[in-house]
């Protein structure tokens, strides 16, 4: 069982871990790095209807539910990247480490970061082989806040599933995961 209690070979689990290891290797395009445009559309505001990522999906018109006071300080993908890279990692990673788990260099992935200790979603924790080096980890609220916008993704990729067979799933979900595998980073 994975720490959500899913199987790991439950074919929306492997699609999901593909679909995030592809989200990790992308290279963002303008404005849409979350510097400026905090991952909002081409003006600076949030696209009719929700929806917000080919990822996501599927929420209420404005912007998406983990975004602070409306204004997308955690929006951009680079912060739900971090969140998830943190999530997914089984002990807390070095800035360093973060940003070669979401395709960012170390001076993006300082300012990811920050802003995360900031609004209270990550820590920094001295690195037990090391006092001289920070070790980042996420709080109970940024884990709360990982587990809320995850499941809204499982649930959008089971109902993208709803007309597959069991052996449909089955076979994307390797397909998916062997794509993932080979992208270049």
């Amino acid at each position: 069982m994975t720490t959500d209690g899913t199987a790991p070979d439950d074919p929306v689990e492997q699609i999901f871990a593909a679909l995030a290891r592809l989200r990790g290797r992308r290279r963002p395009r303008p404005g849409e790095d979350g510097d400026t445009g905090h991952g909002r559309g081409r003006h600076g505001h949030f696209p009719p209807g929700g929806g917000f990522s080919p990822w996501g999906g599927g929420f209420p018109p404005g912007p998406p539910p983990w975004v602070e006071g409306g204004h997308g300080r955690l929006a951009g993908p680079a912060r739900m990247r971090m969140l998830e890279a943190l999530a997914a990692a089984s002990d807390p990673l070095s800035v360093s480490e973060l940003g070669d788990a979401i395709g960012v260099d170390q001076p993006r992935a300082s300012r990811l970061v920050q802003q995360g200790v900031e609004m209270g979603l990550v820590r920094r924790e001295a690195d037990p082989a090391d006092a001289r080096r920070t070790r980042i980890a996420l709080t109970d609220q940024g884990r709360s806040l990982v587990r809320g916008f995850r499941g809204e993704r499982r649930d959008t990729i089971t109902t993208a599933l709803n007309g597959f067979t069991d052996a449909e799933r089955a076979e994307f979900a390797r397909l998916i995961t062997k794509f993932a595998e080979a992208w270049p980073r």
